[in-house]
C-alpha cells in the first residue's frame, strides 16, 4: 500500500529469532516498492541476536505499540458523557466513515473513498461491527469491532481532531465492549500506540497490557 501512510499498512509481522535469511528478501521486496520496511517484533520472538542482525542490516527501532487484553469480569463501566450518543454504522454510511478515519488518523483526503469501500465489503460479515459516534448532532469518530471464537478486537477508532478529549473514545470502547459480552465473547483485545491516550482510554476500560511490540524500520533510498 505505497501510498497509504498509515503504520497498519505496509508492516511486517511474524519475524522472529532464526528468521533472518528471510530479511534480504523482504528488503528487496520493500525496495521494489520504493517505500521503507516495516516490522513488528514482539518480546517473547526477538533476541539480542535477531537485533542485532537488523541493526547491521540497516534498520533502527523507532516505536513501541502496546497489546493489550481483559477477561470480562475484569472490565470496568465507566460513566459516559452524556452529549455522546454511539449507535451502529449503517450500510449506506461508509462515506462518512471513510471522512472521520481519514481526519482522525491524519491522513490524505484522496485516501477516503479506499478506505470506505475497503471497510464497507465487511459490513455484511456477522465477525465485523462498526461503530458511529455522535457528540450533540455531530459526526465525532467511529470504531470497529471483529469477533471470533470468542475472542473481541477492539479494531480502528478514530475521532476528529476538533472533538478529542471529550470522552468520546471511551464511549466507543465501552459498546463495543458491551456487544462483545451480549456476544458471550471470553476475551477483549486490543492495541494502541505505547502511552497514549487510546492506551491510557483502554486501561479505564479494565485492559491490562499483555506485552509492547517494538518497530524497526529501514527507510527506503
Amino acid at each position: 500500500m505505497k501510498n497509504i501512510p498509515g503504520p497498519a499498512f505496509n508492516l511486517v509481522k511474524g519475524l522472529k529469532d532464526g528468521g533472518e535469511e528471510a530479511v534480504d528478501e523482504i528488503i528487496d521486496f520493500y525496495s521494489s516498492k520504493e517505500i521503507p520496511v516495516r516490522l513488528e517484533l514482539t518480546p517473547s520472538h526477538a533476541s539480542p541476536a535477531l537485533l542485532k542482525f537488523l541493526h547491521n542490516k540497516g534498520f533502527y527501532q523507532c516505536d513501541f505499540h502496546t497489546t493489550m487484553f481483559a477477561e470480562p469480569s475484569y472490565l470496568v463501566d465507566s460513566p459516559i458523557n452524556s452529549a455522546i450518543e454511539i449507535r451502529k454504522l449503517k450500510k449506506h454510511e461508509f462515506n462518512l466513515f471513510g471522512d472521520i478515519y481519514t481526519k482522525g488518523f491524519g491522513m490524505p483526503d484522496f485516501l477516503k473513498n479506499g478506505i470506505s469501500e475497503n471497510n464497507e465489503v465487511l459490513f455484511d460479515s456477522s465477525n465485523w461491527s462498526f461503530y458511529l459516534a455522535y457528540l450533540g448532532n455531530e459526526p465525532a469518530g467511529i470504531g470497529v469491532l471483529y469477533m471470533k471464537n470468542g475472542i473481541a478486537t477492539l479494531a480502528a477508532a478514530a475521532t476528529i481532531s476538533g472533538l478529542r478529549n471529550k470522552g468520546v473514545q471511551s464511549a466507543l470502547i465501552q459498546a463495543r465492549i458491551y456487544q462483545a459480552i451480549t456476544h458471550n465473547c471470553s476475551l477483549i483485545t486490543g492495541q494502541a500506540r505505547f502511552g497514549s491516550i487510546s492506551q491510557n482510554n483502554m486501561e479505564k476500560a479494565g485492559l491490562k497490557i499483555a506485552y509492547t511490540k517494538a518497530i524497526w524500520i529501514k527507510d527506503y533510498i
